[in-house]
């Protein structure tokens, strides 16, 4: 791995962890454990975990939730520059609101065997007929990620 890589993979690495703080904020709500932050020139424009329990609404996805506020940070719905980091493969409706953002970049942790929209059920992100395509990094943290979920319903079924 070069030196490059390595770098890039450190860097991902230290927003994945932030997204996984967030995420733990989720469990603390009772919410499914998925964090999203999205960063522009090494700063944080947005951040969100899941509220669809506590705010009954479906697109209270983090990544939903992280978009908008990126948005509402650079006043613009192209996010250029952006890249959003979750902790979860997203899904079919996020997938789509990250392609109509224009996002550039999407770094994820765990795959999503449920809803997955890179690969695990759907390929939405890959699908070349779009007039845009988000380049992306799975598997960053993903131990951590996946543990995290898997925690969180373990803990469900045993309440």
């Amino acid at each position: 791995m070069s030196e490059r890589n390595i770098s890039n993979l450190l860097e991902d690495e230290q927003w994945m962890r932030i997204a996984l703080e967030l995420a733990a904020q989720a469990v603390e709500r009772l919410e499914v454990p998925v964090g999203a932050v999205a960063v522009k020139d090494g700063q944080v424009i947005g951040r969100g975990y899941n509220l669809k329990e506590s705010s009954q609404d479906p697109t209270a996805h983090a990544e939903m939730i992280a978009l908008r506020q990126a948005a509402q940070t650079v006043h613009n719905w192209r996010l250029i520059g952006v890249t959003l980091y979750c902790t979860l493969e997203p899904c079919p409706m996020c997938a789509g609101a990250m392609i109509q953002a224009r996002l550039p970049r999407l770094v994820y942790g765990a795959k999503d065997t449920r809803f997955g929209a890179h690969g695990s059920i759907v390929n939405v992100l890959d699908e070349l007929r779009f007039n845009h395509r988000v380049m992306v990094t799975p598997a960053v943290l993903e131990q951590e990620a996946a543990a995290l979920l898997q925690q969180f319903f373990q803990d469900l079924r045993q309440s």
